[in-house]
Formats: C-alpha cells, structure tokens, sequence
C-alpha cells in the first residue's frame, strides 16, 4: 500500500524515491510485524481460552504446560499479512502467491487446532485424509500461479545445487513434487514444535537464507554473478519474509521458556507453507532441505523411530521421537536443548547460503 501511495510521489520529493527500494520495504515490513504482533499477542493470551492439552506420549515434564493458550500463530499470521499488505508491490503475484498459501494453511492449521481441543488429548486433530486433500488443493493453486508467472521453458524445473545454471525437470510430475515440498515442510516444523520457542527461533535462520536468495533471484546482476536464475518481480518476496522475521521474533517474546503462549498447528503449518511456498516461487526447492535441516532432522527422527519400531518389533533407536524429546529424556535442560537446535539451524542456514558460491 505504502509503495503505491508513496513512491509515485517521488517526482516531488527524493524523500519518498526511498519506497523504490525492495531493502527499506522488507526493514520496516519486519519492523511493522513485530510490533503488531507485540501488541496483539498479549491480548490474545488474555482473550482467548484455547488451553493446550498434553499428548499423553509426551514427556512427563510436560505435564506443567498443561492449559497455556494455544493456537497463537493466528497472530503472527495476521501480522504478516497485514505488514505485507502495507509494504509490499501489491500488483505482485509472487506476493499475492505467498500470502494465499500463508492464509490458507493458517486457517488449516487454525481448524486442526480447534479440532484438537474439542477433543480428548487422544484426538490428535484432522483426519490424515483432510490433510492430504488440504495439501492437493493447495498444490493445484501453486501450480496455476506458477504457470502464470512462469515461462514456459522454466516451469516444471527446479535449480540444483553445486553445479552452474543446472535444473531438473520435472515435468508432468512437478505437480506431486510440490506437493510433497508442502507436506514435508509443514509436517516437519510441526513435529518441531515441541519445546518452548523451538520451532520459531529455528525457522527464523531458514526464512532468512531465504530472504537473500528471493532478493538475488529478483536482482539481474546479482543473479547473474552467482549463477541463480533471474526471475524479475521475486525480489519482492523479500518484503513478506521481512514480515514473517518480525513477526516470529515478536512471537518468540512470548513463546521463550517458560512459554506464555503456544503456536499450535496454526503456526506450524503458516511456516512451514511460508518456507514451502519461498523455496518453490525461487526455485530453490532442493536448498531448502539443507537451509532447513534441523527440520529435516526432526522429521527423520520420527520416521526411523517408527519404521524401527515396527521392524524390530518394539524396539526403539530414540528414547522418545520426534529427537527433541529425546534428549529432554537423557536429562538435558529444555532451554539447553533449544538453543542447541537454534545453532544447528543457523549452522546450516550459512552451509545453504555458502552454496552460492560454491558453483
């Protein structure tokens, strides 16, 4: 909104030639998403009666957040939105893509939060049925959009790493490679948000790798020097991740041990589709495994422990999955274990950027 009242005033005052500037959008973008999330959150907290209900196969130290709100990304969510909303090109479709998917797996999540509590602690939500059908749909409007903003020689492609100008095409199949790209986000920084503050502060080190590349992918002579394809009009996604920074270090005032409020599905899932949906408009699909590796990490925890489990017949690799808990069950302090996981994240979100390079 701003870029469209401010910057065509710009013939009259070099003042406002400043809304030209992807850089300055995105640092008052973060700035506005933290404060509104500053001001919102603590009414929610006080506002809202969504108490969490422990799952009975969590950790027993758990028992004490019994109660706390959940279902607190719902503001973090609205925050971004609305910071987007006023700094961003709103004739920008990688904006208007980006938004969509955050809104709509928000709402997702938001449903399968409210699932949740209307239940037992048993009922762990939405049906995976529900899900899946969520995620299709999702996918068909990702692919739409992409073949609006796309040529058509680029479409289906995603850039591999390492090697210069090098991309795999996926063809008829790139449609169930987004897909997965949105569940594998989604259900890994869900099964991450098991501590205090751990899923936020680890997914902030991930969104700002790519912060850089929607910036460099949207840069012709940048793009160019490091091998990334150019894609003109990406570098305005640097906007709606310079919200979602704000607005989850604005959350994490609150989520930091002992934690005030819980993202719930509604947070998870807004993350996980906001990282989805920034690693798919940029073509970077395959970085975000490494940018986002302690996610990978938590989510493969997971599958082991369970595929073990069922080989071995009640065998067990982890104390307790996702491998978070598992440490919490050798003795380590909460706080220990999430900024452990924090470094680890942005360990490998300098690996992901130092790929760049490496071409």
């Amino acid at each position: 909104m701003f870029y469209h009242i401010f910057y065509p005033l710009a013939k009259y005052s070099i003042v406002f030639n400043l809304f030209r500037y992807i850089t300055f959008r995105t640092m008052y973008a973060s700035v506005t998403a933290f404060i509104l999330t500053m001001i919102f959150l603590p009414l929610f907290i006080k506002k809202v009666k969504m108490p969490e209900k422990i799952y009975r196969f969590a950790p027993e130290t758990h028992r004490k957040k019994e109660g706390t709100p959940t279902g607190g990304g719902i503001v973090f969510v609205v925050s971004v939105i609305v910071a987007t909303l006023l700094w961003a090109n709103l004739k920008n479709l990688f904006i208007h893509t980006a938004m969509v998917v955050t809104v709509y797996l928000g709402l997702f999540g938001f449903i399968d939060d409210l699932t949740k509590l209307k239940g037992s602690a048993e009922k762990r939500g939405l049906p995976a049925w529900a899900k899946m059908l969520g995620h299709l749909l999702l996918s068909l409007f990702v692919v739409f959009m992409i073949y609006k903003i796309y040529p058509e020689g680029v479409r289906t492609k995603t850039q591999f790493l390492i090697f210069k100008n090098f991309f795999i095409n996926f063809g008829p199949l790139y449609f169930v490679f987004i897909m997965l790209v949105f569940i594998g986000a989604t259900n890994s920084v869900n099964l991450t948000d098991g501590l205090d503050g751990l899923a936020a502060g680890a997914a902030i080190p991930t969104l700002g790798v790519f912060l850089i590349i929607s910036y460099i992918t949207g840069h012709r002579i940048l793009s160019g020097y490091l091998h990334i394809l150019y894609v003109n009009g990406a570098g305005e996604l640097s906007v709606f991740i310079g919200s979602f920074l704000g607005a989850l270090l604005g959350f994490l005032w609150y989520n930091a041990h002992p934690a005030d409020v819980f993202m719930g599905d509604t947070g998870s899932q807004s993350i996980g589709g906001a990282l989805g949906i920034v690693s798919i408009l940029t073509k970077q699909e395959i970085l975000l495994a490494i940018a986002g590796f302690l996610f990978v990490m938590e989510a493969l925890s997971v599958i082991a422990q369970v595929g073990y489990f069922k080989i071995t017949g009640g065998k067990r690799i982890f104390r307790k999955a996702p491998i978070h808990h598992h440490f919490e069950e050798l003795g380590w302090d909460e706080n220990k274990i999430v900024v452990r996981f924090w470094i680890i994240s942005a360990i490998f979100a300098v690996i992901a950027i130092s790929t760049l390079k490496i071409r």
